[in-house]
Formats: structure tokens, C-alpha cells, sequence
């Protein structure tokens, strides 16, 4: 009866496994949908900003963070499948998931200190429309210091790839892998694992994790997060554009 039952445990904890990927990766897809209404939303707050309705602007913004909070609440919720997918293994009693899914999602809420008052996007948001009147000047209660930190912020793990030294702005086919979330030039990264005999290392300094080709993906989320790396990037940039074209000027 061991030699049975070991394998049948072995696939039960394999088709759990996918079964958790399969979902995960579907709520990704929500997941980038959500984001870019986000970034919708702050589209047309500028614009409402730009032609001065202020309280429509704050009511945009309340909805913001509201939806913000939603997608914060979603994306534990994922990561707490993937991880009770992930870390299942067959009992002699019958597992209560409901209970396994409770507790990872509590945990992972314990560990975050991603509140929505404190998200990058939020600061973006509010950032924006602040540069519509008030472009490379402080908003109220900061410094000029704070604006270059708080303008380099992101979701993203890493903003270069650590094969190609490319910004993940720049890449031609950006992938990252599920386990430890790095993100790498799809081309690169499969040349880099091809080198190695053994399971390759993720090649990000410090990080323990093993690369596994089919768990090295460009999900939905990963290009809307990069594109609003892009975003965040040119909002930082435009008011020094601004003081340049003022100096020619004056010559």
C-alpha cells in the first residue's frame, strides 16, 4: 500500500500545484485590467484638473484609492493561491484548503505595508495633477529631495535586467518568473539558463531561487507595470525639459 499511495500523493500535490498556476496566472489578467483603469482614472483626473473642477478632481481621487485598495486586496488574495498551490503536500487527513487559504491570506496581510496612502501610485497620481499648475515645484510638504525619491518608486521587483544591464523599459521581450518575481530579457535569460548543467540560479545578486523555463513568463500585469514605469519616468523628467528650453531662451 506505501508504494501506492506515495504517487498518488505525489499527483494530487502535482495537480493542485497547476491547478493554483492556472488560476494565478488567470487573475493576472484581472489584475492588469484593474491597473489600467487606474491609470485612466489619473488621465482623466488631469484633464478635469486642467479645465479647474477640483471637487470632481477629489472625488476621482477618493475612487482612486478605493480601487486601489480593491486591487491590493486581489493581488494577496492570488498570491495566497499560488502559495498554498505551491507549498501543499498530501496529509493522512483530509486538508482543509479553505482554512490553508485563510491563513497565507492572513499572513501575507500581517507582512504588507503596501496601504493604499503609501502606494507609488497613489503619490503618482497626485503628483500629476499637481504638475498641471505647479510643474517642477514641490508639492506641499515636501522637498525638492523628496520628488527625485518618491518619482524612481514602482511595483516592479527590478528596473534593469541583470543579463543585459537594460533598463525593463527597454527591453525587447521582457519575462519574469513566477517564483521570485525578477524580471529579465526573455532572449537573455534563456541564453543564460542554456549555459548552465545544474538548475540555474536566478542571476539577480542574493536571490536563492531557481529558474524554471516554464515558470519564466511575460504575464498581462508585467507590461501595464512597465508601462507605468515608463510613465513615471517622463512625469519626472518634464520639468527639467521645461528649465532647459527656459535657459535657451535666455541666451
Amino acid at each position: 500500500m506505501a508504494s501506492t499511495s506515495a504517487p498518488r500523493g505525489i499527483g494530487a500535490a502535482a495537480r493542485i500545484k497547476t491547478a493554483a498556476s492556472t488560476l494565478y496566472n488567470d487573475n493576472q489578467s484581472f489584475i492588469a485590467d484593474v491597473r489600467k483603469t487606474l491609470n485612466l482614472v489619473k488621465e482623466v483626473a488631469v484633464d478635469l484638473e486642467k479645465e479647474e473642477q477640483s471637487d470632481m478632481v477629489k472625488e476621482l481621487e477618493d475612487g482612486f484609492v478605493e480601487l486601489l485598495e480593491a486591487s491590493e486586496n486581489y493581488t494577496q488574495f492570488s498570491s495566497a493561491i499560488q502559495s498554498v498551490g505551491n507549498g501543499y503536500q498530501p496529509e493522512a487527513e483530509l486538508t482543509d484548503f479553505k482554512k490553508l487559504f485563510e491563513d497565507e491570506v492572513a499572513k501575507l496581510k500581517a507582512n504588507s505595508s503596501s496601504a493604499p496612502q503609501n502606494s507609488p501610485l497613489l503619490r503618482h497620481f497626485r503628483e500629476a495633477i499637481w504638475n498641471v499648475h505647479h510643474a517642477g515645484q514641490p508639492m506641499p510638504g515636501e522637498e525638492q529631495e523628496d520628488i527625485v525619491m518618491t518619482s524612481t518608486q514602482c511595483n516592479l521587483l527590478n528596473i534593469t535586467c541583470p543579463l543585459t544591464g537594460k533598463p525593463v523599459t527597454e527591453l525587447e521581450y521582457p519575462v519574469r518568473s513566477n517564483d521570485c518575481k525578477h524580471i529579465y530579457e526573455q532572449k537573455a535569460v534563456v541564453h543564460y539558463m542554456g549555459l548552465k548543467h545544474a538548475q540555474p540560479q536566478c542571476p539577480v545578486a542574493g536571490c536563492p531561487k531557481l529558474l524554471q523555463m516554464e515558470r519564466i513568463l511575460c504575464d498581462p500585469l508585467l507590461l501595464v507595470e512597465i508601462d507605468e514605469l515608463r510613465s513615471m519616468s517622463k512625469q519626472t523628467v518634464r520639468p527639467n525639459i521645461i528649465e532647459d528650453f527656459t535657459d535657451l531662451d535666455e541666451d
